[in-house]
């Protein structure tokens, strides 16, 4: 694989929380997988000449979000990295190996953020910790808030997208791929029910 996270974010389980209150309460959301509102793809070049690209199929997360204070927002995501799907099945059972993720050993990865500075009502900066393989980074990536209202079934909701890029070797990824596949590009898309 090469990646999850994050933009992502990236991108999922529980949100780590403090206090709650009934108006912190109204900003929790559920990142809405069971309707396959949510994506997590990757994508990274093959030998300089195109674009490999893929997702994870299963993840989960939950996101804190108020608009009065936005910089108060909070998220964490847990990815499934054996759901990688990259649509070619020998090449899956490749980057699923040691060579790569190494998904049974290492099955899980995640993100938690510990900061976002909103510069704008729709652009941030979002920090936290990204582990994968077994490796935990503190990463910064851009992120968009995509829009939020009603929806149809009488809940409410609101999307994000981040992008994000990571080095393969810092974690522990050494495959050569070439000098053009160092880096795998991340793409988190959230939208998020709220609770």
């Amino acid at each position: 694989m090469k990646n999850i996270i994050i933009s992502a974010t990236i991108l999922a389980t529980s949100l780590v929380l403090g206090s709650t209150s009934i108006s912190t309460q109204a900003a929790e959301y559920k990142v809405d997988v069971e309707g396959a509102h949510a994506f997590v793809q990757f994508k990274i070049k093959h030998l300089g000449y195109s674009w490999l690209l893929g997702e994870f199929n299963t993840f989960d997360g939950n996101f804190f979000y108020d608009a009065k204070k936005p910089n108060q927002a909070k998220i964490n995501i847990e990815i499934d990295t054996k759901s990688l799907d990259s649509n070619h099945a020998e090449r899956d059972k490749h980057l699923k190996g040691n060579d790569f993720l190494n998904v049974n050993k290492f099955p899980k990865a995640n993100f938690v953020s510990k900061d976002i500075k909103f510069s704008d009502d729709t652009n941030a900066i979002i920090t936290g910790d990204f582990t994968l393989k077994g490796v935990t980074k503190t990463i910064s990536f851009p992120i968009s808030k995509i829009g939020e209202g009603k929806d149809p079934w009488g809940g409410y909701r609101v999307g994000f997208s981040g992008y994000t890029s990571l080095k393969l070797t810092d974690y522990g990824i050494d495959y050569n791929l070439g000098p053009a596949s160092t880096h795998v590009e991340m793409a988190l898309h959230i939208e998020g029910v709220r609770l």
